[in-house]
């Protein structure tokens, strides 16, 4: 069975709180429940983490289990502007990775040019509120049964 990593960055546990017109009202329990249901309808098995500090994240995408999932999809909300030692944490893992964003990343923020994960990823879906992680799931799956 194929096992798909879900990493939400920081501030994602504030979702359906925090500018619902940038995010949307769903919350990140509804983000995770919709993905895990999808993951039965698509035989692949879910495995979801969300942390406010970039070490932690670190350490759940070194843990044995996860080195031993399929790939990784991943929410790194501002750390793919600064986060260079999450970078590496991918790149080691040696997984594919789609990044995806709720908000359209290039239109928001500081250092809109600046995303550390552009060499490190195989796709990326932007703008779609809680809709780019169902879209993301999809197109990571779809990578991974491709390189079977």
């Amino acid at each position: 069975m194929i096992r798909i990593l879900i990493v939400h960055g920081p501030n994602l546990n504030l979702l359906g709180k925090r500018d619902p017109k940038k995010y949307g009202t769903v919350t990140l329990e509804q983000i995770n429940g919709t993905l895990r249901q999808m993951g039965e309808e698509l035989g692949v098995g879910i495995e979801t983490f969300q942390s406010n500090h970039e070490g932690a994240i670190i350490d759940f995408l070194q843990k044995d289990s996860s080195r031993a999932s399929d790939g990784v999809l991943v929410n790194p909300g501002a750390l793919i502007r600064y986060a260079y030692c999450f970078r590496q944490a991918l790149v080691d893992l040696n997984k594919p990775v789609m990044e995806i964003h709720m908000s359209d990343i290039s239109a928001t923020g500081v250092n809109r040019s600046v995303n550390i994960l552009d060499d490190v990823r195989i796709g990326q879906v932007t703008g779609l509120k809680e809709a780019s992680y169902y879209e993301g799931l999809k197109r990571l799956v779809e990578h991974v049964r491709g390189a079977r």
